[in-house]
């Protein structure tokens, strides 16, 4: 059976409230759980917004002279224990 919510004098809600009258237990069972999905993905939103992309790229170049620094370091010493290695 195909539901389309269409204009007429009852809300949304009422005529949701009609669509599941006509479902069955296992049909039910399956809009409880998208039920639950959308509200917990609501949830997720609220606590977890957006990032905000200008933030992101102003921290982006803060950092990144601090992390070329931290690669050379970490390159000096992977080149060290190569030569190390070599000399076994």
């Amino acid at each position: 059976m195909s539901y389309v919510l269409e204009k007429t004098n009852l809300s949304i809600k009422d005529q949701v409230v009609q669509i599941l009258d006509d479902l069955s237990e296992i049909e039910l069972k399956q809009v409880i759980e998208y039920v639950s999905f959308l509200k917990f993905r609501l949830r997720i939103k609220a606590i977890s917004p957006a990032p905000d992309i200008s933030e992101m790229a102003k921290h982006y170049a803060e950092f990144a002279e601090e992390d070329r620094q931290l690669a050379e370091e970490g390159m000096e010493e992977y080149t060290a224990s190569l030569v190390k290695e070599e000399k076994k």
